[in-house]
């Protein structure tokens, strides 16, 4: 079984992994919620090295590029974009952050303090069009990401299934992988031709990052999109059997 090589503290400092002071109870309801999915393949070089030894890689190594806009929430609107490392946490699929931006500070507060998403402001950008989208996320004036989407092709409201999200957070339980869930009630969704424009490898955690072949572009448009409190969490070092540990 493929396993993981990074050390977790090396990559908690490279992020830098936030902190969630104490563990939330209450749900993170969003509504009118465009959500945009990309799957890409990565080159070999970043399948095991960028994984913390808890988890398992994918063959083929993907990465995962989501974006939501959000219409109404807690803390307002905002435009949110994170890439996640395809993995395996014991048999589940998962993704684990590598980077994340959104454009405003009070959703950057609540997504880092309450789910650990080690979030950076951006300037983001996410457009639906009768014949495509688009996608675009600037830091100080340069576009760290740039997505583009053609020729929309209807979905099933169900055909798109979202793996849970691994974030790397200091907790109240030590350094930690902490288990995000999304449940999403979609009203439309669509598949897109998508191609990435634009891609600063750097700026989503690792120069190894290197997305080659676009796999299956979709978006979503929700009515809302909850993410539940946080329920359980995985030590970095050891598998999923060993490591996971009930929060509530």
């Amino acid at each position: 079984m493929l396993t993981g090589t990074a050390d977790a503290d090396l990559l908690a400092d490279r992020l830098p992994a936030p902190t969630i002071a104490a563990w939330g109870t209450d749900a993170f309801e969003m509504r009118q919620v465009t959500v945009l999915q990309m799957i890409v393949e990565l080159r070999r070089s970043a399948r095991e090295a960028l994984l913390p030894p808890g988890l398992h890689p994918t063959d083929p190594p993907a990465l995962s590029v989501q974006a939501w806009r959000v219409g109404e929430s807690a803390v307002g609107p905002f435009t949110f974009a994170h890439t996640r490392l395809s993995c395996r946490s014991g048999v589940r699929a998962r993704g684990l952050t590598t980077a994340a931006f959104v454009d405003s500070p009070a959703a950057a507060v609540l997504l880092r303090e309450q789910f650990g998403f080690p979030c950076q402001p951006a300037d983001i950008r996410l457009d639906a069009h009768y014949d495509g989208c688009d996608l675009a996320v600037t830091v100080d004036g340069r576009a760290v990401l740039v997505v583009a989407g053609l020729d929309p092709d209807p979905l099933g409201a169900d055909d798109v299934q979202y793996t849970a999200t691994l974030n790397l957070a200091h907790t109240p339980n030590g350094l930690r992988l902490v288990q995000v869930e999304s449940h999403h009630d979609a009203a439309s969704v669509e598949r897109v031709s998508g191609r990435i424009v634009a891609f600063d490898a750097d700026a989503w955690g690792d120069d190894r990052l290197d997305p080659y072949h676009v796999v299956t572009t979709t978006l979503a448009h929700d009515r809302s999109l909850t993410v539940p409190a946080v329920r359980f969490v995985c030590r970095a070092d050891v598998n999923a059997y060993e490591g996971t540990e009930p929060i509530r």
